[in-house]
This record gives C-alpha cells, structure tokens and sequence, in this order.
C-alpha cells in the first residue's frame, strides 16, 4: 500500500467500460511524516477523494479488487481517505 496526496486530475474523453464514472487522479507518493518521495503516478479513485486529500493507494492486481467487475483494467487504486497518522506516541491529525 502507499500513502499518497492527490495532487491534480485527468480528463478522458474514452475509457474502457467498468472504469466509467471513476475519476482518474495524480497522486504524489509521501513518507510517513507526510513528505513527497517520487514523482506522481495515476490511479483510479473508488472512494470520493478531492484535490489534496490524503489518501491509500492499492497497486497491482489488488487493485482491481476494489471493482465489481474483476477484470478492470487498473494497477494503482485509491481505495481510502486518511483522516489521521498514530505512529507510537506521534499522532498527526490530517486537515
């Protein structure tokens, strides 16, 4: 799984069927203190996400299991909106 900020959107005018009425995102990858660590890569949204959200992606075949339909063209699945981080006694609250 990685954690990711949705950072930017794609428009298609033709996509194949099961992926009809998902959003395509560019998601930027972070680190656990929330700082970007590689370039930005595209995934299809299952969840709502917004502009700036953070949120979990799923990648690989795994990703397609967040789809009704199982043979859904996809590697990289944003299947979550993170709300906050605990990591021991660090907590961090996303806003």
């Amino acid at each position: 799984m990685i954690l990711g900020r949705v950072c930017g959107n794609m428009v298609s005018s033709c996509k194949w069927e099961t992926l009809k009425g998902h959003k395509l995102l560019m998601v930027e990858p972070l680190d656990e203190e929330l700082k970007p660590i590689g370039p930005p890569f595209i995934a299809v949204d299952t969840v709502g996400a917004g502009f700036d959200e953070v949120v979990l992606v799923i990648e690989s075949r795994e990703a397609t299991l967040a789809f009704d339909e199982p043979n859904t063209p996809t590697d990289m699945g944003i299947v979550g909106i993170i709300d906050e981080i605990k990591n021991g006694t660090r907590h961090t609250r996303i806003i």
